[in-house]
């Protein structure tokens, strides 16, 4: 003979808490009936729909929505230092400097070099280990430096000077296989 479970308390409770549910509905009153309305007179016709639709499914705010924070709008506000006159001539602001024209030249590293294609390319890595892939003509560094020649095993810049001389060369090693 198949052994029956006890019924568990829980189980109980919860049966006489919606047994009792459906009991607990207030009754209201019918609302009366609203008084007939008189005919009004017809209303002066509308002005005839715009001939173009509107072509945007938001809708138009007016007002003034100066309240409303711009969430593009940094809260602190950078404070940018007065131009300086150098005597290199005119200077980029840091701003629009890419992150590969904000370290000295000599601190790059080469870790490879792509040679063969109709460009050699090299990989150029900044002192705090991002790299770059850069090509015969690209800037580098924060002296206004060129790459002029890329070969297996080096790469060539030429940093402008003030002057008009032609400029300091820095020449960027490969490292040696190990």
């Amino acid at each position: 003979m198949p052994m029956l479970k006890p019924i568990n308390l829980n189980s109980v409770v919860l049966l006489l808490a919606l047994a009792l549910v459906p009991g607990c509905k207030k009754e209201e009153a019918p609302a009366p009936a609203p008084a007939p309305n008189k005919p009004h007179p017809a209303p002066a016709p509308s002005p005839a729909p715009p001939v173009q639709q509107q072509l945007s499914s938001a809708a138009k705010v007016s007002g003034v929505l100066s309240f409303r924070k711009d969430p593009f709008k940094p809260v602190i506000v950078p404070v940018t230092p007065a131009p300086t006159a150098s005597a290199a001539g005119p200077s980029v602001s840091a701003a629009d400097l890419l992150p590969i024209q904000s370290f000295e030249v000599s601190k790059f590293k080469v870790s490879g070099i792509i040679a063969g294609m109709r460009e050699n390319r090299a990989l150029l890595i900044d002192p705090n280990g991002k790299g770059y892939v850069v090509q015969v003509g690209m800037q580098v560094g924060n002296a206004n430096g060129r790459v002029t020649r890329i070969t297996p095993s080096t790469v060539e810049i030429v940093e402008k000077g003030a002057g008009r001389g032609k400029g300091r060369t820095i020449v960027l090693t490969l490292a040696k296989k190990r």
